[in-house]
């Protein structure tokens, strides 16, 4: 899953969201170099990671894309899923998505100093175009998918990632739907 769906997983805003959210720009133990929560964020996001790049709804979707976008696939699916839980978020969640977005952004400001270089500059990004609420726009999404393409080492195609979407967008909604309730049952089940 992208950063809403590792946000929204999190349930508490404080240092275990924070962990969570900054999970990718940490490598190997984190266990000395941040506080306790922090850790069990992390923790919490690559058990997330694990589980869903296990899960066989994710996979049928990530095949779909593997023939044009190979490696990328899982990330393309991962904001595709966002999305879905950006367009659907009041299934999930009784506080409106532009309100959760800006406890979000004041936690990440709040919180700034314990952010790793990398995930302080996609803070700011994140903060300036309003990404955890443009997931729920289709131009939203192709805006993050641009940017992404910007920025991998090889020629990823992306930029296209939307064009899937659209064609497909009524299949990757139900697989979303196959997916999401397990991811929920597997974070609830785990202790945090």
């Amino acid at each position: 899953m992208n950063f809403l769906a590792h946000l929204y997983l999190s349930r508490t805003f404080d240092d275990v969201m924070i962990g969570n959210l900054m999970a990718d720009f940490v490598k190997g133990n984190p266990a000395g170099l941040h506080n306790g929560e922090i850790c069990r964020g992390i923790a919490l996001h690559r058990s997330i990671d694990a589980f869903t790049d296990t899960h066989p709804v994710v996979r049928e979707s990530k095949a779909r894309l593997a023939p044009t976008y190979r490696h990328y696939a899982g990330v393309i699916v991962d904001i595709f899923y966002d999305h879905f839980l950006a367009v659907h978020w009041t299934q999930y969640n009784r506080v409106p998505l532009p309100e959760f977005a800006r406890a979000v952004y004041r936690l990440l400001d709040e919180k700034k100093a314990l952010l790793t270089d990398p995930m302080r500059m996609v803070a700011r990004y994140m903060q300036e175009q309003d990404w955890l609420v443009g997931y729920a726009q289709l131009p939203g999404i192709e805006r993050v998918f641009e940017g992404m393409a910007r920025r991998t080492r090889f020629v990823s195609g992306m930029e296209r990632a939307t064009e899937d979407l659209r064609r497909d967008y009524a299949q990757y909604e139900s697989e979303f739907f196959r997916y999401f309730p397990d991811l929920v049952r597997h974070v609830e089940g785990m202790v945090h």
